[in-house]
């Protein structure tokens, strides 16, 4: 196949991949503020929109280099084997990712696109980062627990703080604006981390360079965002468990310092895992009874799914072009 060809089609599944994360993806940011009321869908998808794309834009190229060349050298390979990687890859995730929206089930695009990587590496005999992706991997297991672990006191924290400092009588409007506030916090990390998962292999195949795939991913996850994002916002904002405004701050708080932290250190964390953890942990402070446990479990076996199913599709798609294209 013609190089240029090539390029189309992987810049064709980077936009694929980016449209499906804003699908998937925006609950993350503002579910919890659609749960508890505070904002309605059309506020949260506009906001999401704003903050997610200059979280992308600013700092968006720590996590696209790891994808790019952490976990496999695109860059080290061959011009023709890089995009043939590149390309399966993103089919991958893409493909996983819009079949668990269509569920309305959080999952994580960074899980997808990784092991997506990996099973394309693998297909055509690349040398695989193995130590890079235990790390990630020991981050993706600590990600909900530390984001429920910060739920859980930031809720303390506020639950005793607020009272106590604020007049009652504007007490509703403030934490109606913290809300608010930490809600772009979040939209602001999730485009920071999220943006590599759809354009991290175009940069690392040398198709655009970094800021350009940065921009070019932000604008694909905001026409998902604006398209499709709805159908998850309902999942995360309504289904885990009934939140009250300070939770939702709580919640949204705890996640977004969570994810920066990852993202600043390069980290291809998941924001599903994020949010949906520090949801759990403002839950358990109403009692371990208040949470969907059914809604959970399905939420955790699509989780640990992920990596290895996206890894198998790319795996097998590639092997597939391998017996009628000599890559």
């Amino acid at each position: 196949m013609e190089v240029s060809i090539l390029v189309g089609l992987v810049l064709l599944m980077g936009g694929a991949v980016g449209w499906s994360i804003g699908a998937n993806d925006a609950a993350n940011s503002l579910g919890t503020a659609v749960g508890s009321k505070v904002l309605n869908l059309r506020q949260a998808i506009i906001l999401i929109v704003v903050f997610g794309f200059l979280g992308a834009f600013l700092q968006g190229g720590h996590v696209t280099k790891t994808i790019g060349n952490g976990i496999v050298s695109l860059s080290q390979l061959n011009k023709n084997l890089a995009l043939y990687v590149a390309l399966v890859s993103s089919f991958a995730a893409c493909a996983w990712v819009i079949l668990a929206t269509y569920w309305k089930m959080p999952i994580s695009t960074s899980h997808s696109i990784v092991g997506a990587v990996a099973g394309a590496g693998l297909a055509v005999h690349a040398s695989i980062k193995w130590i890079m992706i235990r790390d990630i991997f020991i981050c993706w297991i600590f990600t909900p627990l530390g984001a429920a672990v910060l739920g859980y006191l930031f809720f303390r924290l506020l639950q005793n703080s607020l009272y106590r400092i604020i007049p009652r009588r504007y007490l509703k409007p403030v934490i109606t604006w913290l809300i608010i506030l930490s809600g772009c916090y979040v939209a602001f990390t999730w485009g920071a981390n999220d943006v590599a998962n759809a354009v991290g292999v175009i940069s690392g195949c040398g198709v655009l360079s970094v800021n350009a795939s940065i921009i070019f991913g932000g604008l694909a996850i905001v026409v998902g965002i604006t398209t499709w994002g709805y159908k998850v916002i309902e999942t995360v904002g309504t289904e885990i468990t009934r939140l009250m405004p300070i939770m939702a701050l709580s919640a949204q708080l705890a996640s977004a310092v969570n994810v920066h932290i990852y993202t600043l250190f390069g980290i291809p964390v998941s924001t599903s895992h994020s949010i949906v953890g520090a949801i759990v942990g403002v839950g358990l402070v109403r009692g371990i009874r208040v949470l969907n446990f059914r809604i959970m479990k399905e939420m955790i076996l699509c989780w640990l799914a992920t990596p290895f199913i996206s890894g198998l599709i790319s795996f097998i798609t590639l092997n597939i072009i391998k017996l009628f294209i000599k890559i």
